[in-house]
């Protein structure tokens, strides 16, 4: 085969990402228990052989989907990345990526997906969790233990912060991309929000100014 035939023939990677792009619009647009492997087909051409020999099954192509958006995500968290670095500043990046992944169109259509079907799938919406949001939160919980450890915060219980991070993200401005009231927000309003959870979980809802930061006067007023 001449080498730019070759050349042309997408990796095995590129294949994958090309999977996991159309199976979020597809259950984006129709839903978990209504999107088909076949539909998938029809919007990448292909055999259904490749993509069950890749992800064995819907589920395992949706919990896929799920893990890899949380792999995106994770990767401010990940020990490359902390060299020099203050938890303020790690904080903001891991912010900045898991926004950017919640308001992801491949991402709000899972959540639209997942919603309505846990109930009926409830081993794909253990998957979901723990795939996603609850990883975020274990990984984040050792982030801020090490904070602790190295004397930059005092925290009894670093789970329960993680949680409550994790969830700064999942507040009204994103319930209302899911249910389509308005558009993700745009780059600016996405790091506006950032620095406003981060400052928030960091030094109190009193007196912290639009960069994140504490005001002089932020102690409560009697």
């Amino acid at each position: 085969m001449p080498s730019s035939a070759r050349s042309k023939r997408p990796s095995q990677d590129d294949r994958r990402s090309v999977i996991l792009e159309a199976a979020a619009q597809v259950f984006f647009e129709h839903g978990y228990a209504a999107t088909s492997i076949d539909a998938i087909i029809e919007r990448i051409g292909g055999s259904k052989r490749s993509i069950y020999s890749e992800f064995g099954n819907k589920e395992g192509l949706f919990t896929a989907l799920v893990s890899e958006s949380a792999d995106a995500a994770l990767s401010a968290l990940s020990v490359d990345h902390f060299g020099g670095k203050d938890l303020s500043e790690i904080l903001l990046e891991f912010g900045r990526g898991l926004l950017k992944i919640y308001m992801s169109p491949g991402l709000i259509g899972v959540y639209r997906s997942i919603m309505p079907e846990a109930l009926r799938f409830p081993e794909l919406a253990k998957a979901f969790y723990e795939k996603g949001p609850g990883r975020a939160s274990g990984r984040l919980a050792e982030v801020l233990e090490a904070a602790r450890d190295r004397g930059e915060i005092q925290l009894d219980d670093c789970r329960w912060a993680a949680d409550h991070f994790v969830g700064m993200f999942r507040d009204n401005l994103h319930l209302r991309v899911v249910l389509g009231l308005c558009p993700p927000p745009s780059p600016a309003e996405a790091d506006a929000a950032v620095i406003s959870a981060v400052g928030i979980f960091l030094h109190g809802v009193y007196g912290v100014d639009r960069t994140g930061k504490p005001k002089a006067d932020s102690r409560p007023r009697q």
